[in-house]
């Protein structure tokens, strides 16, 4: 009985599975600015907020328990419509949450490890007699270039501008901008490696690993 009774239990939680995740042509997928043909959304999401301001390539995957948030509470009026822009080809693994307020763009074939955050906005603390979660902070658009990886846990904060294939470590928290073709570890994250034409992947002790041919 009890073998029985974990299968049914299996059987019907893929059921729920397949049954409530948004692709094209759901109803949920409708009330994207854009959601392109053959991108998906992983059942259950965690937190999909004024999403009429969040736009969708083609075949992005985003992974279960992902909060998408535009503005500061449903039904914000006083958001852009393109908020947030996640190119074609995206991965977002699971439990990721990027919250914008005025502009967090992602380009094509940016892969995001789990549990990473990417905002736009943060608070002030000058003000002693007032609550932090009160001070709210300006914003500051967000870009991550196309190509990109985003390592598990990473932290993007206001004003980053991440350049095209850069590789942020696991755990990392950037700020500013990040060059083309580098990799950043640490917090505050730093360049510990970047592509020097003719030459290779030169670290910050001098060693170089070698560019790889495409195949």
């Amino acid at each position: 009985m009890k073998r029985l009774l974990n299968a049914v239990v299996h059987a019907a939680w893929r059921w729920v599975d397949r049954a409530g995740e948004i692709v094209p042509g759901t109803r949920a997928a409708e009330a994207f600015g854009t959601f392109g043909a053959g991108s998906s959304i992983g059942f259950p999401p965690a937190t999909l907020l004024n999403t009429g301001s969040i736009h969708v390539g083609e075949d992005t995957l985003i992974g279960r328990q992902v909060t998408l948030s535009v503005g500061y509470g449903p039904g914000d009026t006083d958001v852009p419509a393109r908020a947030l822009v996640i190119g074609a080809r995206c991965v977002l693994g699971a439990r990721t949450s990027i919250t914008a307020h005025s502009s967090i763009e992602l380009g094509d074939a940016v892969w995001c490890g789990q549990g990473v955050f990417v905002t736009d906005a943060s608070h002030g603390y000058q003000d002693p007699t007032r609550p932090i979660g009160e001070q709210l902070g300006p914003h500051q658009p967000v870009r991550i270039g196309s190509g990109s990886w985003i390592g598990h846990a990473a932290v993007i904060l206001p004003g980053a501008q991440i350049g095209r294939n850069v590789v942020v470590a696991a755990g990392a928290v950037v700020r500013g901008e990040v060059p083309d073709h580098s990799v950043v570890a640490g917090n505050p994250a730093r360049v510990v490696r970047h592509l020097e034409p003719g030459v290779g992947w030169v670290g910050t002790g001098g060693d170089v690993r070698p560019v790889l041919d495409a195949l």
